[in-house]
């Protein structure tokens, strides 16, 4: 079983730490209950203790279950072995709809805590959507002070061990950042070598807060990601003449940044490749190639919801 290096994170004075790597459980088109336990419990056998959710995902019962299952065949000694993110979804995204929202998504999980709570985007949804593309008079721009005050609320509680954003630029955290009294603890974003985020890596690096990387290998096969990362021959070559598959190449790089990332893979065998990246080291003219790389966003807000103008501004700051 692997062994996998952890980042302390700051909350509020209080220290806490989260496995750089951790399992995805978004999935498309969305995995049945039982295909989502199963890949949950070979994670943790082989070495995944950090679990990334969201209410919009559909997969918050399924890890409960994979977390319970985990307990009663003893792969883990106690839930505490484990770091759970899970989101708040934009229909939620409301001051007063914040806390009931934690509370049916731990019910979901069946846990009495989660280790990360984000704001899953930086909008509100006036209806809980189920099919997209989303009607734009259903769209509109987050109120920031107060939804964070419903998160800082949270975390009082003990709801969550600390709090954070997902899909926010750099103005966004300026905005909250100005009104918080607990800033937050993460900013997860679509961070990869063809969208290399150094704006953003080195802003949230001055205001402390840590980037979480999702689609580090470019959500290929999903109807928002594409091929640009596997299918990159600067990346295939490094991959080539170090016998490291363009995953692996892809994944140390960003793991290099100084962040953490979240990748999503049900199958076994890439489960395992993915966790090995840690025994060794890009070298500098590596490195430089990597970042001569050209640049594209590929997981567009606007790409999900639909093509409004709100949602192509938010896609255009990140």
């Amino acid at each position: 079983m692997a062994t996998i290096p952890e980042v302390s994170l700051g909350t509020c004075g209080v220290t806490m730490t989260m496995p750089v790597i951790g399992m995805g459980t978004c999935s498309y088109p969305t995995a049945d209950p039982e295909t989502t336990i199963s890949a949950i419990l070979d994670a943790i056998k082989a070495g995944y203790r950090h679990f990334d959710t969201a209410f919009v995902y559909g997969s918050e019962k399924p890890l409960g279950e994979a977390i319970a299952e985990a307990l009663r065949l003893d792969l883990i000694k106690s839930r505490d072995e484990l770091f759970i993110t899970t989101k708040l979804f934009g229909s939620f995204a409301e001051r007063d709809l914040v806390v009931p929202a934690i509370k049916m998504s731990l019910k979901n999980l069946q846990l009495d805590y989660v280790d990360m709570y984000l704001i899953h985007w930086p909008l509100r949804l006036s209806q809980q959507i189920r099919q997209t593309p989303v009607p734009k008079e259903f769209i509109f721009p987050l109120d920031i002070p107060s939804v964070w005050e419903g998160m800082e609320e949270c975390q009082q509680l003990g709801l969550t061990k600390a709090i954070g954003v997902s899909n926010f630029s750099c103005k966004k955290l300026e905005e909250l950042l100005s009104i918080a009294k607990i800033p937050p603890a993460v900013n997860q974003v679509e961070m990869n070598p063809i969208w290399q985020q150094k704006q953003l890596r080195g802003f949230c690096e001055k205001k402390g807060i840590h980037i979480t990387a999702y689609s580090p290998l470019g959500a290929k096969g999903t109807k928002w990601g594409d091929n640009r990362v596997m299918d990159c021959d600067v990346l295939e070559e490094i991959a080539k003449a170090r016998g490291k598959t363009t995953a692996q190449v892809s994944l140390r790089w960003v793991y290099e940044q100084g962040v953490s990332l979240v990748t999503k893979s049900f199958n076994k065998e890439r489960m395992r490749q993915n966790l090995e990246i840690f025994d060794w080291s890009l070298t500098d003219e590596e490195l430089e190639k990597i970042a001569q790389l050209p640049q594209r966003k590929v997981n567009l807000i606007a790409s999900v919801l639909g093509p409004h103008d709100l949602l192509m501004e938010l896609d255009a700051e990140i």
